[in-house]
């Protein structure tokens, strides 16, 4: 009895991650080139605009990376993914996408954008080495909230990349351990 209900258990949370990924992997994806270079540009647009510190820190930035539309769902295991474009001078040069796996208590579904400052050569590199970025490995990025980008300038600005999350919408009540991993994608 006790075998079969573990095995039920197995079953339904393997069942419900696979297809809370589908749909979130299906959500996340633009239909074209120009879909995702347009969507990536009104993100940055978007994110200047709500914070000034992004706009002053794209100035020194190396490239950007713009992920405009993320979505993460979840129901103990879950997972996000996304897909967008990273920009040198104002063009963009390559396309990605970002994946992430996560388990632990956790509910619900959300989308949101993040845009990811290179701030030197090392990070741009890495990326463009790397088989996919690993947050956590390699550069060491930061990730900006409201009371860090009060406290940014270009004095303080000491890091190899800062990333921004912008645009949530959605309801996601999570205390999970989570990887994500930006890898390069043909367009």
């Amino acid at each position: 009895m006790n075998l079969i209900r573990i095995n039920f258990y197995k079953f339904f949370f393997i069942s419900t991650f696979t297809l809370l990924f589908c749909f979130a992997a299906n959500q996340a994806s633009a239909a074209t080139a120009e879909d995702l270079d347009q969507d990536s540009a009104q993100a940055l647009q978007a994110l200047y605009r709500v914070n000034p510190a992004a706009a002053a820190i794209s100035k020194q930035a190396k490239a950007i990376l713009v992920f405009p539309k993320v979505v993460k769902a979840g129901l103990v295991f879950g997972g996000s993914y996304g897909e967008g474009v990273l920009m040198k001078d104002g063009h963009v040069t390559d396309y990605y996408n970002t994946v992430s796996a996560s388990w632990g208590w956790q509910i619900g579904a959300e989308s949101y954008a993040y845009v990811v400052f290179l701030m030197n050569d090392k990070s741009v590199k890495y990326l463009n080495k790397s088989k996919g970025w690993e947050f956590g490995v390699g550069p060491s990025i930061v990730v900006v909230n409201e009371g860090i980008a009060k406290n940014l300038s270009t004095t303080t600005m000491k890091n190899d990349a800062y990333a921004f999350v912008t645009d949530q919408e959605g309801l996601m009540a999570s205390l999970s351990f989570e990887g994500t991993k930006i890898s390069r994608i043909k367009r």
